[in-house]
């Protein structure tokens, strides 16, 4: 069955129940079944294979054993069944003592603040029943459709009102680790990882470029990726999704990377490489603002991860980010942050996005940034990248697509020797010297180019040139009705 067929089935079913209300609720009630099915296959596999294995969820509540039977438990049982199972998760032992490969603390973690919305146990037993007749992670198609059905359902998120905000489309996403160029071993971190995405195309690329080929190039990998996310239901979808792309334990916290002084970072904690789309929009409290030197103080949430970014990259370390049109052009405190940025790190290339890439969540401007830390910047590349034809806008049904990228793509070309080679300047690509940018009072919003200029006027001056302007136009307007006249009278009209 299609991705989207099983996708509308399981919607069609929870419309009916009285406890579903909108697309964030429904997307939460399937996540946490995905998760604990997803979780079962694993314990599964670590009771064959794993010679330190110890029961994690217990045996009444794997999913195996209450969910696999179609004809088993149902109706008002099964929802009492539900809620004891949330309760016994959510007080599982989690000490190091117990739980010495952190299963449980995993299990704890995600199932903390999920919430069973259904009312019907007849119509949860018929969800239950047809994610297991469509997914069967025994079979390789299965985890396929798992991952199909999963990110189905996160880019319902662009229409589910607020929780929008956690899902970056996944050409965005490929196309920033693709040209961030990861390599097995780096440490990967996204401080801000929403509904993971940035982190399964790290995974993705590993495989689609045969990196990982042996147990302990898995190990690598499980070991090396990481995140952080601040809110309840994006941290729920991640997991499960990094859970869908073979990740045993994922290492994400629910926190906020805010949080800290930038100060406090240890050697330890810096990493080779940040990918991310922080925040925008948004603003945090003064106490979590001062978690930065008091001149690049700011209540913006996307300013203030910058800030953390740039303390936590290693020197040699790459970031790609996106980030709006305001921190291009903003001045003051923003102004103060991108002369850090240039000064400590090589920003090499800035590419504005469509408009409408993120609709129908927000029309604000985007931006790609790259930049690498531990050099300053000599110069910056700006490419803006046009709205594909046949497209005036992107929608939910006319996405941005993987193929919408093939310009920039085209032109990006390769650095040697610390220079871009192959790069060219033109209509939609321009280098600007970074002494330009200083100049300019460290604006990077140099993307829209040719830019056309506004001259506004003091009131006088305006009024004083409108009347002017107005008189001129008059003129001619006699003059010619004069000429009009003769040439009449000339011709006895």
């Amino acid at each position: 069955m299609a991705v989207s067929n099983t996708t509308k089935a399981l919607k069609d079913i929870m419309r009916i129940d009285a406890g579903i209300n909108g697309d964030a609720q429904y997307i939460e009630q399937i996540t946490w079944m995905l998760f604990l099915k997803a979780f079962d296959f694993k314990e599964q596999i670590w009771e064959e294979t794993d010679e330190s294995y110890y029961p994690v969820v217990p045996q009444e509540y794997r999913w195996s054993v209450w969910a696999d039977d179609a004809e088993g438990v149902t109706g008002d049982l099964l929802l009492e069944h539900v809620t004891a199972m949330f309760r016994a998760l959510r007080n599982l032992d989690t000490s190091k003592e117990e739980d010495p490969k952190r299963r449980k603390w995993l299990v704890n973690s995600v199932l903390e603040d999920v919430n069973n919305f259904m009312k019907s146990g007849t119509e949860l037993r018929k969800v239950i029943n047809k994610i297991n007749e469509d997914i069967n992670f025994y079979e390789v198609k299965g985890s396929h459709l798992f991952n199909g059905i999963y990110e189905g359902m996160l880019k319902d998120l662009q229409s589910a009102g607020k929780a929008g905000e956690f899902y970056t489309p996944r050409p965005v996403t490929r196309f920033v680790v693709r040209h961030i160029v990861p390599k097995l071993g780096e440490s990967i971190f996204d401080p801000a990882c929403g509904t993971g995405g940035f982190l399964t195309s790290v995974i993705n690329y590993f495989e689609d470029n045969d990196a990982v080929t042996s147990v302990d190039d898995y190990s690598t990998l499980q070991n090396t990726i990481r995140g952080i996310e601040k809110k309840p239901f994006p941290y729920l979808l991640c997991i499960t999704n990094l859970l869908a792309h073979g990740i045993d334990v994922p290492d994400v916290r629910r926190a906020n990377a805010l949080a800290r002084h930038t100060s406090e970072y240890t050697a330890k904690e810096k990493v080779d490489i940040i990918v991310t789309n922080p925040p925008f929009g948004g603003a945090e409290n003064k106490v979590i603002s001062q978690s930065v030197s008091a001149e690049l103080r700011n209540t913006e949430t996307a300013d203030l991860f910058l800030v953390h970014i740039m303390a936590l990259l290693k020197d040699g370390g790459r970031c790609g980010l996106v980030l709006p049109d305001g921190f291009l052009f903003g001045t003051g405190v923003k102004s103060a942050i991108k002369k850090k940025l240039l000064e400590e790190c090589d920003l090499h290339t800035i590419i504005r996005l469509p408009k409408s890439v993120f609709a129908p969540y927000t029309s604000i401007n985007t931006n790609l940034l790259f930049f690498t830390k531990g050099r300053p910047t000599k110069g910056v590349w700006f490419y803006r990248l046009e709205m594909p034809e046949g497209y005036k806008h992107f929608s939910k049904t006319k996405p941005m697509q993987d193929s919408h990228f093939k310009p920039v793509e085209d032109w990006w070309g390769k650095l040697e020797g610390g220079a871009w080679k192959g790069r060219a300047e033109s209509d939609v690509s321009q280098y600007v010297p970074v002494e330009d940018i200083i100049a300019g009072d460290y604006n990077l919003d140099l993307c829209g180019f040719p830019h056309e200029t506004v001259e506004i006027l003091p009131p006088d001056e305006f009024i004083a040139k409108y009347l002017n302007e107005k008189a001129a136009i008059s003129a001619r307007i006699e003059n010619i009705l004069g000429q009009i006249t003769a040439a009449m009278n000339q011709e006895g009209v």
